[in-house]
């Protein structure tokens, strides 16, 4: 399989940047909805919440090239047997999952850097905080993140079921793509 998309097939950097972040977007929603339960005096109390924000730092480096990768190479062509309403609502879809991974990224910069303290990604790089210290800001961002996880991950849900709809009831090619079977 080629590194390029062609007009036909998917590449394998845009397959394996899709698998690597929906695998690391998924983790990071379960990983995050169990270490807000987590208390002071828990082992993971400090190792959680480092490697969420580490490997969320990973997935925004992956978007931004996953998104020159996608505006830089063709397309695989629209499939005849589709409609057009579905490749709108596909379209939007997949605006809709930039938009939230988007989000979740800001938001939690924000939340990491509320007391004005920069962000330790595995302890390779720090990602400075730039903005002062401000409570409040947290708070909020806190909020945004929480919400744009859960709308992110009702998307998702969509997302795979098209995907197994495609596949299994109108039996075309749209999974086998993303999959690089063709």
């Amino acid at each position: 399989m080629a590194l390029r998309n062609t007009t036909e097939h998917y590449g394998s950097l845009s397959i394996a940047l899709h698998w690597l972040m929906a695998l690391a977007i998924i983790s990071l929603y379960f990983v995050g909805d169990y270490m807000v339960e987590l208390t002071y005096y828990d082992k993971l109390y400090h190792t959680l919440p480092h490697l969420h924000k580490s490997i969320g730092v990973l997935v925004g480096l992956a978007l931004v090239l996953r998104l020159a990768w996608l505006y830089s190479h063709p397309h695989p062509t629209k499939l005849a047997t589709t409609p057009e309403w579905q490749h709108t609502l596909a379209r939007l879809g997949h605006i809709g999952l930039y938009v939230l991974i988007l989000a979740l990224i800001i938001s939690g910069y924000l939340i990491s850097t509320a007391k004005g303290k920069g962000i330790e990604v595995f302890n390779w790089f720090e990602i400075p905080a730039l903005l002062a210290e401000n409570a409040e800001r947290g708070e909020i961002a806190g909020k945004i993140h929480e919400y744009s996880a859960t709308l992110l991950m009702l998307l998702v849900l969509v997302h795979a079921g098209a995907a197994l709809l495609h596949h299994f009831y109108w039996k075309d090619n749209t999974l086998k793509r993303m999959l690089g079977r063709l």
